[in-house]
């Protein structure tokens, strides 16, 4: 981590030099024939009141909470909590989502640009140690638009990308020195696999080349010495009854073509949700054993940094 990055957050300098203001601008403009995300959907999310998305987004971001979360990791909410910020309407919807209300329902409300940038206010008023956006994929246009007056307004913290990995890579470039930490959650690796629960056969390719870019930009996470995330890539890894989520091949890719000191967390907390009861093979929490082979995995892989919980 340079000395800059140390300092204060990257977009700090972009917002001097003018750049988050031109990226937000060309962003918002990409609206009108939307590829924002990696569904690449073509609808002209800027002049429909009700667009024809895979997301169901028009111009405004749907938000459904804001507010200090204290079950993120510890690098994350630290002693004040990490300022999350739960957008509606995820591009995967994945038919097990545990926030089935939010991702598939649209739980939640509109925000204007001013609206989303005293959210970001308020979190840091209330302590918080960063702005943990959370499925952003689809809405990057209006977070950049959002950034710019909240910067003026005294904005200071730095950023989480907290994504399901389907990011398109030309808005992952948008992000470039905007995000500090990338937290994506590298969900599955079988193309059938993703089709089925999530309706998105090309999963694993876009996720692959999307951590890959992520880690261009950042690099490895960095933790200060209060214990707290400052930058870099933490990869999220949802464990799923029988061998769903491809667990030995993600950890084997994040080892070799990522960085064996990537920081990981392999998640236990699958439960049936949503969907999950029409699906055999996932209608079921994950057992204890299965835990247990997925951390095995990845520190056979060569990772290291696991996620102590």
């Amino acid at each position: 981590m340079n000395a800059m990055c140390s300092e204060y957050p990257g977009y700090l300098k972009l917002h001097e030099d003018g750049e988050l203001a031109r990226r937000a601008a060309r962003a918002v403009d990409s609206l009108t024939e939307c590829a924002v995300c990696a569904r690449a959907c073509g609808a002209d999310r800027l002049h429909e009141e009700h667009p024809n998305s895979y997301c169901r987004t028009g111009r405004y971001a749907r938000v459904s909470s804001c507010f200090p979360h204290r079950g993120e990791e510890d690098c994350l909410r630290g002693w004040n909590g990490s300022g999350t910020i739960f957008f509606s309407q995820c591009n995967l919807r994945c038919v097990f989502c545990q926030n089935f209300d939010i991702s598939w329902q649209g739980e939640g409300r509109p925000v204007e640009p001013d609206r989303l940038a005293g959210m970001m206010l308020h979190l840091q008023d209330c302590g918080c140690h960063n702005i943990n956006f959370v499925t952003p994929s689809h809405v990057v246009p209006q977070i950049l638009e959002a950034l710019c007056p909240a910067v003026e307004r005294g904005l200071r913290l730095p950023i989480v990308y907290n994504t399901g990995a389907y990011d398109s890579l030309e808005t992952l470039q948008w992000l470039d020195s905007v995000v500090d930490i990338y937290m994506p959650d590298f969900k599955f690796w079988d193309p059938e696999v993703s089709k089925q629960l999530a309706n998105a056969e090309n999963y694993r390719e876009v996720a692959c080349r999307a951590v890959r870019e992520m880690h261009r930009q950042v690099g490895d996470l960095v933790i200060d010495d209060d214990g707290l995330a400052r930058r870099g890539l933490l990869v999220r890894h949802l464990v799923m009854p029988n061998r769903q989520a491809g667990t030995a091949d993600v950890m084997r890719f994040l080892a070799e073509e990522i960085s064996r000191d990537t920081y990981v967390n392999v998640m236990p907390q699958y439960h049936p949700a949503g969907h999950a009861e029409q699906y055999e093979m996932i209608n079921r929490p994950v057992t204890l054993d299965e835990c247990r082979e997925a951390v095995a995995t990845a520190m056979e892989a060569g990772l290291w940094r696991l996620d102590r919980r």
